[in-house]
This record gives structure tokens, C-alpha cells and sequence, in this order.
């Protein structure tokens, strides 16, 4: 009996294993057609954001893997498919001339996605605490999306997502891309009304669940649509002394 149940534990790894790598993909394009294929996302416009924004020139280390890749400072970007789930479940916020925030946005990629979505009348803001990485991220999304800096459709900030943004608040939709331990009151503070926030959260247990959270009528409901494994979100000092 115990013989079986590793046999079935060590086919289940496999195939999760293999589901990841067959969204993989040679290129770009391939790659965002293989996580629809795959079922990951069908909204046309998440498609259309991932098919416009090259994943290569946020990471030069196999960008067209469906895995999260490292990006220098102790953070990485992650896997394909975890962008394609955000953007898919953000799809009916992220419209023309929403607000919108990347908390911990990181190598750039999602902000830029983001900003594609919400259009040349929306905003979104990402934050990220490791100065470093706001400049890493503001050089790649100059690669070939300089106008949206240019224009002010996309705000890199250096600071604590943690804290939001309160400055450009309130936000249709907010990212965050880190887990952390229960949601940041701050950013469901700066969540407006109507809007949802997508957002890693490290449970008691140590697991880590991917939280979907409305705000309707002035009330917070949440609700736990797929279980993660993410980079938590931490102090940019203990970053570093994990970096170095």
C-alpha cells in the first residue's frame, strides 16, 4: 500500500512538472500560445498584453520557459503561468483608463502587461523596495515601451509595497508579487470601490494561497483561488542579507 501511494505521489510531480514545460515555448508568441492551449488564461486582452511585451527583455535567462527566473538581488520573475493567472482574474479591472498598482513589480514585466491592458488613458504604479530593481526594470521597459514611461501609463516607485501608493490611490487593481503574511491593511485601504487585488498570502501552516480580494460596497471579500509557492514579501534589509 505504501508502495502505491509513492507511485501516484511521484506520477502527480511529473505531471505537474511536464504541464509547466509544455507551455514553454521558443519565442514569445510561443510561448503565450502554449499557456492558452494549455487553458492558463482565455481572456482575449490578457493574451494580447503577454503576446505584445517580451518576456526577453525582462530576463535574459531562458525567458521563454514557463518558469520563474532569478533577476539578481534575491528576486526572481515569475513563471509565465502565474502572470498569465493574475492578469486572467485582474481581466474586468484592468480596463481603459483604470488605476491600477504592481506591488513588488520587480523586472518590470507584469507592470508593463498591466499598463497595455489598462491602455493610454490608465495608470499603474509599480513599487518595488530594492532600489536596484527599479532601475533594472525602468531600463528594460525603455527596451521597447519608452512612451509609456514618457507618458506617465507607467510609474516606477521606489519604496515599500507594503505601504501601497497612497498618492495615485485608489486602484481598480492591484498586483502584488510577493507572499506575505495576511493582506497589508494599506492596500486594501487603497483598494477602490469595485476593485480587486490579486495577492500571494502565507497561511498559518506556512502554505501559501493565492488570494482574490473584492472590495464591494465598501466591504473586503476574500476568496482563495489556487495554492502557490511565491517569493515572500520582505524588508529590502533582510533581502540584501540574504543577497549577499
Amino acid at each position: 500500500m505504501r508502495r502505491l501511494q509513492l507511485i501516484s505521489t511521484l506520477l502527480l510531480f511529473s505531471t505537474s512538472r511536464n504541464m509547466a514545460w509544455r507551455s514553454s515555448g521558443s519565442s514569445n508568441a510561443e510561448l503565450v500560445e502554449n499557456l492558452r492551449k494549455n487553458g492558463v488564461f482565455s481572456n482575449q486582452r490578457a493574451y494580447d498584453a503577454m503576446k505584445a511585451v517580451d518576456r526577453g527583455d525582462f530576463t535574459s535567462r531562458d525567458p521563454y520557459e514557463d518558469a520563474p527566473q532569478r533577476i539578481g538581488y534575491n528576486a526572481t520573475i515569475s513563471a509565465p503561468h502565474m502572470h498569465a493567472a493574475a492578469l486572467e482574474y485582474l481581466q474586468n479591472h484592468l480596463v481603459a483608463g483604470a488605476n491600477a498598482l504592481d506591488v513588488g513589480s520587480g523586472s518590470g514585466y507584469l507592470t508593463v502587461c498591466m499598463a497595455m491592458m489598462v491602455g493610454q488613458t490608465g495608470t499603474v504604479v509599480g513599487i518595488e523596495h530594492m532600489s536596484e530593481l527599479v532601475e533594472l526594470s525602468t531600463k528594460n521597459i525603455k527596451k521597447h515601451h519608452s512612451e509609456m514611461i514618457e507618458n506617465g501609463n507607467v510609474v516606477m516607485i521606489d519604496g515599500d509595497g507594503r505601504q501601497g501608493y497612497a498618492e495615485k490611490a485608489p486602484y481598480n487593481a492591484i498586483h502584488v508579487g510577493a507572499a506575505a503574511a495576511g493582506v497589508p491593511k494599506a492596500l486594501t485601504d487603497q483598494l477602490a470601490d469595485g476593485g480587486r487585488m490579486m495577492i500571494p498570502v502565507e497561511q498559518e501552516d506556512g502554505n501559501q494561497v493565492f488570494m482574490q480580494i473584492d472590495k464591494i460596497n465598501g466591504k473586503i471579500h476574500e476568496k482563495i483561488v489556487e495554492h502557490v509557492i511565491y517569493v515572500p514579501l520582505t524588508s529590502r534589509d533582510k533581502q540584501w542579507s540574504h543577497h549577499h
